[in-house]
This record gives C-alpha cells, sequence and structure tokens, in this order.
C-alpha cells in the first residue's frame, strides 16, 4: 500500500483521503536538517512505535513496539546514530520519542535518509499525530489520531509513503504553508 500526502493538505490511503499536514516549508529537496521541508519522493515505511499508556497495540502488518520512557532518535549531525533510534540515556538528543503532547502516541518511521544515512540531510521523519490545530509539522506528515489508526491495518512491510507537490485538485499551492480549513 502506497499513501500519499498531497501539497494541498489531504493524505490519500487507498480509496480514502484524509486531511494532513507536512513541512512548514513545504514538500521538495530536503538540503539540510532542521530545514522544516518534507522530502519530495517515495519512501519505505519501516516500522511503529506506540505508547502502551495511552494505546492499545494498533492492528498492523508492520513491525510495531510498544515504546517506553527511554526511547529516542538521534538527530544530532555528526553523532554515529544520526538519523537512528537509541535508548536513553543517551549522550546527545534531541528528539524523544515518549513526549507529554500525544503527537507521538503513535509513530510510523519513514524511511528517508536512512540506506545510507547521509550525516546532516535530515533526520526523524515520521508519519505521526496531527496537532489538534493541524499546524504543520518539521518535515514529518501527520494525521488525526482517528485517522491514523484506520490508516494502520492497510500498512506493511511493503508500505510506501510519498510526498508530492502535486494536489488533489490540481491546483497550485502556494508557500508559505497554510493548511486547509474544514
Amino acid at each position: 500500500m502506497n499513501i500519499t500526502v498531497y501539497a494541498d493538505g489531504y493524505l490519500k490511503a487507498g480509496d480514502k483521503i484524509y486531511r494532513a499536514v507536512y513541512g512548514k516549508n513545504g514538500i521538495g529537496l530536503k538540503i539540510r536538517e532542521g530545514d522544516g521541508i518534507s522530502p519530495e519522493g517515495t519512501w519505505p515505511l519501516r516500522r511503529a512505535f506506540y505508547r502502551p499508556d495511552r494505546l492499545q497495540k494498533p492492528a498492523t502488518s508492520l513491525p510495531i513496539e510498544a515504546m517506553t520512557p527511554n526511547y529516542a532518535w538521534c538527530d544530532v549531525q555528526g553523532d554515529p546514530k544520526y538519523n537512528q533510534f537509541v535508548m536513553l540515556p543517551y549522550p546527545v538528543i534531541d528528539e524523544k520519542l515518549w513526549r507529554e503532547d500525544n503527537l507521538y502516541d503513535l509513530v510510523v518511521v519513514i524511511g528517508y535518509n536512512d540506506d545510507p544515512v547521509v550525516d546532516g540531510k535530515g533526520s526523524a521523519i515520521f508519519l505521526h499525530v496531527a496537532r489538534p490545530a493541524y499546524s504543520p509539522s518539521a518535515g514529518c506528515a501527520a494525521v488525526s489520531l482517528p485517522d491514523l489508526l484506520e490508516i494502520m491495518p492497510l500498512l506493511g512491510s511493503e508500505s510506501t509513503l510519498t510526498f508530492t507537490r502535486e494536489t488533489l485538485k490540481g491546483e497550485a499551492v502556494k508557500w508559505p504553508y497554510n493548511p486547509p480549513s474544514e
């Protein structure tokens, strides 16, 4: 199953369309860590993590595991574990997966810049839970928790996610980012 994130703020999975957000600086060529761009292209979905204190294990054919408070992702340039899962304590870390908000209650790892990893090219690109106001992400794709739970059973080891500058309506998208209103 390929799921597609469109530049007009929608995600399509199978024949269903969901409201979605992506990077605050649009979809395009990712230049560097922290540029706020969602990487244009098609990327494999690697695995998923969920908060067992907040959710039951979601149905999916993706590899999935319950996270603990010491789960993190290394986004520190120059570190040998850059753009990889790490366990805390870790000497340099900025991206904890166990968060106070609900953004990472369910998170799918998108295989961007991981085979091979290029230092500084971007890290921690996920599909995760959107903020309540659907404000843009730092480069990830995000949908509501109910929508993500509905999408999870469609995903398996061959699944991919595409970030495209195309729109569902074929209209040009103007930057800066302007999410759709309901």
